[in-house]
Formats: C-alpha cells, structure tokens, sequence
C-alpha cells in the first residue's frame, strides 16, 4: 500500500510537471498544480468512504495509504510548494521548518521505546488534534473570498482531470505490479482517486504558491467527485 501511495503521487506530479510545460505555466503556478494533482484527501473524506463501502478489512489497507500520502505530503509536498518561489537548496532546507516532521520523529520515538505521555500532556494533544480538521475547513473558508475563477478554469480542469481521472487509473495499472487484490485493491484505487487534500490550502498558503488556486481546486475536485467515485465504487463491487 506504501508503495502504490509513492508511486501514484509521483506519478501524476510527473504528468502535472509535463502538461504545466506544455502549457508555459509560471513557475509558481505549475507548483501549485502539481502539488493538488499529487496529494489527495485520504483522510477524512477518503477513510469513511472506505469504510462505509468495503467495510473495515479493506479500511486497515487505506489507514496504510493514507498515513504514506501524509508522510509524502509533508516532505515531498513541503519542497515541491517551496520550489514555486525558492530554489532547491532552500526548498530542502524549508522542510525543518514544518512541525508534521517533528512530530513524525517523536511519534516513531515514542512508539518503538513503547513511551507514553503524560495523562495531561497525552488530552491537551488529543484535543488539538482533533481540533486539526475544522480549523483547516475554516482556513479554507476564508481563502473563497479570493478564489478567481477568470483565466483559471483550464488549469483547473487539467487538475480535477488528473486526480479524479487519471490517478485512480494509474492505481488499477500499478496495482497488478504490487500484486494487491480483494480489500488492498479496493482501498487502494479509492484512496487514489480522492480530490485534492485540503492540507494542500495550507502548505499553498505557506509558501505563496496561487493559495487561492489551490482553494479553488479543493472545492471543485470536492464538489465534482461522486461523479467520478460512483462509478468507481460500482465497478469496485460496493
């Protein structure tokens, strides 16, 4: 699952970085496509769909896809955005500046010396955690009022196209080399079809990479993606 996470990811940034190309997009731009075409929301939108369709076996396989694509999307993702205004060296060095990277560090620390944190310390970041999902739907909401639809529109449509479309397609293909079948398949190729992360507003936001293209994106690959995952899911056998 780890594996057709890393390699569906980079390859629709592959394909991202390809057709921005083509299209001469401006370097902050093509970051920004790249970064929504890569990174989906596996987490609170792609979990419960899982779950609700393939029931909790196949649920096990996405948790595994979806904390890869968190993992990749706090370092890989840190430098692409990052490279849409700094070079690579900056770009690189901008990744000790994301918490997500220490706290990755501390949470494998604690697990494998089978640590526990203290009872008050443990409930203060269970309740922030918790907290993680509806402050970012809040900052998204406050980044509509600058959402410009005008001269966008085909850059948004190459995105939702790429990671509606062509992203749960490389998953079918790439999982006949992982040798995934029955609930490993189904989660996976459900995973990969997500529409983009919200998280991706953030890290856009961060690095002033077009945050309110990115916004954009996120609402339409949201809004417009039963259109692509019920036909997904029939075909899936839900």
């Amino acid at each position: 699952m780890l594996g057709l996470a890393i390699v569906v990811i980079f390859s629709t940034g592959l394909i991202a970085w390809v057709f921005g190309r083509i299209l001469k997009l401006e370097r902050r731009m093509l970051a920004a496509i790249m970064l929504t075409c890569m990174f989906m929301n596996a987490g609170n939108y792609g979990l419960p769909l899982v779950d609700f369709a393939f029931g909790g076996e196949a649920l096990v396989y996405a948790s595994l896809m979806f904390v890869g694509m968190n993992l990749l999307m706090n370092s890989v993702g840190v430098v692409v955005a990052s490279l849409g205004t700094s070079d690579l060296k900056k770009s690189l060095l901008n990744l000790f500046k994301i918490p997500a990277i220490y706290a990755v560090s501390l949470g494998i620390l604690f697990l494998s010396m089978k640590w526990q944190l203290p009872k008050p310390i443990g409930r203060t970041v269970e309740i922030l955690g918790n907290a993680a999902i509806p402050c970012m739907l809040v900052f998204m909401g406050l980044q509509f009022h600058k959402i410009q639809w005008q001269g966008q529109k085909l850059p948004m449509l190459l995105v939702s196209g790429i990671r509606l479309v062509v992203a749960p397609l490389l998953a079918l293909a790439f999982s006949v080399l992982f040798r995934l079948e029955g609930p490993a398949l189904q989660a996976g190729i459900v995973e990969s079809g997500m529409p983009s992360a919200v998280l991706t507003t953030v890290i856009a936001t961060e690095f002033d990479i077009e945050p309110s293209f990115v916004t954009g994106v996120v609402f339409l690959t949201t809004i417009i993606s039963p259109l692509t995952l019920t036909p997904l899911l029939a075909y899936l056998g839900a």
